[in-house]
Parts: structure tokens; sequence; C-alpha cells
């Protein structure tokens, strides 16, 4: 889980200082207030991971790609080069990292659960490079830091520990380019004697961005029949267009999700028809296929105990909106986060309000983490109550309010009581709800004084 986040110079953010990340992260604000781009960051560092150029420092995207960035200076802010972009990412670690101690294999160098990864990178005209990059394991940093006047070559160095990088004889040669923005290079081992545990610090990093899972919020038009070759997707594709396929490897691996103690466990499928039913959106669910010899499938849904069953296509749109994000939150590894823009598009009110009971329970039954951005008034209001509830704690849910001042985004905390009260609600949060009440009465008076 990503427990914190800092960033410098992206798009519209000059600064995000030590944004806390919660289980339940929701972005809230205004359009074009850089809510998406909070998201788009980490999007940007999934891609980079993905891609198999090694030496180059962003992979910013292409239409194959959740996000298409454009160039260095498309996402430096105020546009002009040169420029540093900077981050800074905290997480806690699936499980206890160890380092051995590289001259006592049987000793124990460094231990823990979390880890700190920052960044910053300098972009001119069509070349950006690797400032500097660490990693921090509790109180030990692990720095490769560009050479002053030497071209591309770097220096390593560790800070605040007794622990010092021992050269190899007879090398003590600079190093070159890290690999990617994250990875230290393969010379760390030959010119450096105990360095080598530098690379279980890179694949904590691959490890975390291999675990993000993104839905876009436009989603595709439901089908009549759709085709399943046997494909097991890693996600829902950016539009949804992969939830059938997702749902049918989910039900020929046998997935289950525990429904706790003495409960019989669901199939996907079944907690999907669970969630889709208690939403209010149909009474049943499924996914069968055409003929026995065929790979051609259809979802067909009831909206009543007592009516006929009906193919996706031909119910209201809602159903095919939320489906995949349904599917994503409980078909991908536990553990997993999940990013969400708009997830309450094209859907009622009263259904905006239970995704929030979605989420609650996908971060519960799935230790998954959940961050959104979103305009709805309605799913912020069910997490309040939920909190009210003591279904779930404040302290389990990180609220922020984007807006744009002075040129650039900013992102006010929401702050939560024990009660799910926001204590310092902002001005017109949702718009100027009084004032259209106030409008609204002041025109009814002035219509009833001119004898209307």
């Amino acid at each position: 889980m990503i427990k914190e986040l800092s960033l410098s110079n992206f798009k519209s953010w000059k600064t995000i200082p030590n944004m806390r990340l919660a289980p339940i992260t929701g972005l809230f604000g205004t359009n074009s207030s850089g809510k998406t781009s909070i998201l788009q960051l980490l999007l940007l560092l999934k891609q980079t991971v993905e891609s198999p150029d090694r030496a180059q420092s962003l992979f910013f995207g292409d239409e194959k790609y959740p996000v298409n960035l454009g160039t260095f200076q498309d996402i430096i802010f105020g546009h002009s080069l040169p420029g540093q972009l900077s981050w800074k990412l905290r997480w806690k670690l699936p499980s206890k990292l160890e380092i051995k101690d590289p001259s006592n294999p049987l000793e124990i160098l460094l231990q823990g659960d979390e880890l700190v990864f920052s960044a910053d990178i300098e972009g001119e005209a069509e070349r950006i490079n690797v400032q500097k990059m660490s990693y921090q394991f509790g109180s030990n940093q692990f720095i490769m830091l560009k050479k002053r006047s030497a071209g591309n070559k770097y220096d390593l160095k560790s800070e605040g520990t007794k622990f010092k990088f021992i050269r190899t004889l007879g090398r003590a040669w600079p190093l070159p380019v890290p690999i990617k923005c994250y990875g230290f290079p393969d010379q760390v081992k030959a010119y450096f004697q105990n360095a080598g545990f530098l690379s279980d610090f890179q694949l904590a990093f691959e490890e975390l961005f291999g675990r993000i899972y993104y839905l876009g919020p436009l989603r595709e038009f439901p089908k009549r029949q759709y085709t399943w070759a046997g494909s097991e997707p890693t996600d829902m594709g950016q539009r949804g267009e992969r939830v059938v396929d997702a749902l049918m490897a989910s039900r020929r691996r046998g997935k289950t999700i525990s429904m706790g103690k003495g409960s019989p466990r669901h199939s996907l499928e079944e907690h999907v028809a669970y969630w889709l039913k208690k939403l209010g959106l149909v009474s049943d669910f499924l996914v069968e296929s055409i003929s026995k010899e065929s790979n051609l499938y259809r979802v067909l849904v009831q909206k009543s105990k007592t009516s006929a069953k009906v193919l996706i296509t031909d119910v209201g749109f809602g159903v095919s909106q939320i489906l995949p994000a349904l599917v994503l939150c409980f078909y991908v590894p536990e553990g997993s986060i999940i990013l969400l823009e708009q997830p309450e598009i094209h859907l009622h009110p009263s259904v905006q309000a239970g995704l929030a009971d979605v989420f609650i329970d996908a971060v519960k039954r799935r230790n998954v983490q959940i961050i959104f951005e979103s305009h709805s008034e309605h799913l912020l209001r069910r997490l309040q109550r939920r909190i009210a509830e003591e279904q779930f704690s404040h302290n389990s849910t990180a609220l922020y309010f984007c807006e744009m001042k002075e040129e650039h985004s900013t992102a006010s905390p929401l702050e939560l009581d024990l009660f799910g009260n926001i204590v310092n609600w902002p001005k017109e949060f949702f718009g100027d709800e009084f004032g259209e009440m106030a409008a609204t009465t002041r025109a009814v008076l002035e219509r009833k004084k001119n004898g209307e």
C-alpha cells in the first residue's frame, strides 16, 4: 500500500508535500483542478517500469498505454525548459524485507516493512536525466547522484548509518546512468564489494507498480455477445473491454471470495451478482455460453425476480458502466492498488452512494487499496455515514479537495472526525447549494410580488 506521496513540478502541481494515502483515498474537486494528474504520475511510473527500454528515464506512453503524456515539456509545471520534476513515494511492503550483511551472510544488516523512493529528473530540449535517486530503508539512505561537469557519470553513497560502500580494488570508476529512473546500473556489483543488496530495492519498486491496476472514466458499450478464447487478463482494460474475459477466467480457475467465517464462499460471478442486486440494479446476473462448442458468450440480467432474463444491452446503461469497476475490485490479486477515474459516471445517485460500500467491502475482504478521483457528493456522503456507523475507520480514509489557486493546483485534506464529519468543509465544495436555494426563494418572492 502506498502511504505517502510528495510531488514537485508535475503538470498543474507546483508542489504536493507529504500527501497521506490510505486504504480508501478520494480526490474531489472541480474540473481541471489536478485530480487526474495525481493518478497520471502513478501511471507514468507504472508504464516506465513495464517499458522494455532500460535507458529511457521516463516512458511518457502512446495510444497503447493508459496515459500518453507527450514530452517532458508537456508535463513539467509551466512548460518551460530546463525544468526539474521531483517525487517521493513511501509504501508498505507486502512482507518484511531483510538485507543480509555482505561481510557476514549469517547476520541481518537491515530489515523493515516500509520503503521510500525519491527521484529528481531534469529535462532539457529532447533530453532528460536523472539528477538524483535514492532509497530510504529505515534510517538508512542509499543515493545515486549525478556528478557535476562529468557528463553522465554518477556517485554512489550511503547516509544515516555506519554502513559504507566499499570499492572493489582497481575499479574506482564513476557509475553510468541509472536503469530507467529507479534502478542501480549493473556495474554497481562490479565496482563495489558490498552493494549487491541494492537490487532488492529495485525489485521492490517494480513489484509495487506491478500491483497497480487502472480503470479509466470511459467504458465500452455493452455487446450482445462476447468472444473468450481462454485468455486470463491482468485487469479490465482501460475501458473495461476485458471484463467478460476476467469473469470467465475466474470461473475456470475456480477462484472464490471469502464471505466470513461460517458463510459459503462466493465465486467472482456470485459476488458481482450480489453487489448488482444490493445496488438495486438487477435481481440476477449471469454469463453463459451461446452453445457448448462455442467460444461466444452473452451476459444476461434479470431486472426482478418475476421478469425474464435479457441481454445486458437491453437494460439501462448503468449495469455495463459499473460492471468493470465491480469486477476489477474483486478480480485483482489481494494487496493490489486500484486507480479509478470517475467511477460514478453514468450512475444514479443511489448507485453512486453504493460504490462507497463496494470499496469498503473490497478493502476489508481483499486488503486492496483504492485511489479514486470523483465529483460525486453521494459517494462521499456514504463514506461519511459508514464512518459514523463504525463500519469503517476514519483513519483508513484519506480525502482531498483539489482546486486551482494562483495558476497551480492545491490539495486540501478533508479532516474527518470519529463520526465522519468533515470539520473543515471547503467553501462551495459541491457548488453553492445555499446560494442556489436563496436565489430560488428570491425568484419565487419576486414573482408573487408581481402577482404571478
